[in-house]
């Protein structure tokens, strides 16, 4: 993400938009933003959204964290699964992967957990789509910030990432 001046900041600020809506709207992708009231008592960050926005599981996807081989990498997966983390390592030409250390994933995406958005990071990272996504017209992601969500095309948002798509979801039914 480029450097925004402070003029582009307070305007942000003001507007309640995130990095990952800017992103969106800068691109001129069509997308609808939905908003919930978080609870920080909520087991599941994805399980919460999907039930409070009344969206399948299988249609809204977390954005996960992961360090393969070394590199941050991003994995998008439905909240009715989880990720498969020899798949991912697979689709980005990697050996192994393990989930990244959570202030690692802060620090470098510009995003707090469970407001993680695989658009708008601080730092562009490495991202695998889990193919599932392709079964359906709209799918839902973080927005950054906890208790709001961007539904969008999952071509849009593959391409907009530059992901790769392969299987990297296990546990869907």
């Amino acid at each position: 993400m480029a450097k925004q001046s402070k003029k582009q900041q307070r305007k942000q600020q003001a507007t309640g938009a995130t990095p990952a809506i800017v992103a969106l709207e800068k691109a001129g992708t069509a997308f609808s933003v939905h908003a919930y009231e978080h609870d920080p008592a909520a087991a599941s960050y994805g399980e919460e959204a999907a039930e409070a926005l009344g969206v399948d599981a299988g249609r809204v996807f977390k954005t996960l964290v992961a360090d393969v081989d070394g590199t941050l990498t991003v994995a998008v997966v439905p909240v009715a699964g989880s990720l498969d983390l020899k798949a991912l390592a697979a689709a980005v030409g990697g050996k192994r992967a393990a989930m990244a250390d959570p202030a690692a994933a802060e620090r470098t995406t510009g995003y707090v957990r469970g407001g993680i958005s695989p658009l708008g990071q601080r730092k562009r990272l490495p991202t695998a789509l889990d193919a599932s996504a392709h079964s359906h017209a709209t799918i839902c992601v973080s927005a950054g910030r906890r208790g709001l969500e961007v539904e969008l095309s999952p071509g849009d948002l593959a391409l907009l990432t530059g992901a790769v798509v392969a299987p990297i979801a296990r546990g869907l039914d």
